[in-house]
């Protein structure tokens, strides 16, 4: 989950932002994710900065919209290949008839779904106790290593984000509401269908007009 978070600051004529990636009901990444990596702007001072721990994000100051990337870097047994995505750094709303509010940051977060097709077993142990990971039934026959119990997080800085002083402004993300709209829309895309054929055989059982035959003299 990469999102942004937008602070104005009219009184400088400037912006703060927040940009982050987090988990969808805001779990611990750090059992599939080892670092994140966003290239800024290059008018920024040291542009790539390179997040080694959760919370993944990085807050900064300025006036200009731009596209940052996000390289995610995966521990070794997960994946040897970075994901790299990209997010619009957005500073003003949609609506920009009205006064632009100080209180209401601008919120602008993507949903994105990873899957690892063929996980090795270490992973696979480490991540069964973990949210931020779904595990599918595996096939009969494979056999697995006994799940790793957790570390006590009262002996480690906790790496989820439920706490975190933006969750107020988080978009809430769930299967059932994505499903509920894919079946809303399937209605809507059926009924256009539905319109279009009524309009196509009226058109055919028009009457074509024939063009006039050409005049001589």
């Amino acid at each position: 989950m990469s999102g942004l978070f937008v602070s104005t600051v009219i009184r400088s004529q400037s912006h703060k932002w927040t940009v982050y990636v987090r988990g969808a009901t805001n779990e611990d990444l750090s059992a599939v994710i080892k670092r994140v990596v966003f290239q800024l702007h290059p008018s920024f001072n040291n542009p790539t900065r390179v997040m080694e721990a959760p919370p993944f994000e990085l807050s900064e100051c300025g006036w200009g919209e731009f596209e940052i990337a996000i390289s995610l870097f995966f521990h070794p047994d997960v994946c040897d290949k970075q994901l790299d995505l990209y997010h619009h750094l957005k500073l003003y709303p949609e609506d920009e008839s009205g006064p632009q509010s100080t209180k209401k940051p601008v919120v602008v977060e993507s949903y994105d779904e990873i899957v690892f097709p063929d996980p090795s077993e270490a992973f696979y142990a480490r991540a069964q106790n973990n949210p931020a990971v779904i595990v599918p039934r595996m096939p009969a026959g494979f056999n697995i290593s006994a799940p790793v119990a957790p570390e006590n997080t009262s002996e480690r800085e906790r790496g989820d984000t439920k706490d975190h002083p933006l969750s107020q402004w988080f978009m809430n993300f769930s299967e059932a509401d994505e499903l509920l709209k894919l079946a809303a829309a399937r209605q809507q895309v059926q009924a256009h269908i539905v319109k279009l054929r009524r309009q196509l055989s009226v058109m055919d059982g028009m009457p074509q007009l024939s063009k006039p035959a050409p005049a001589y003299e």
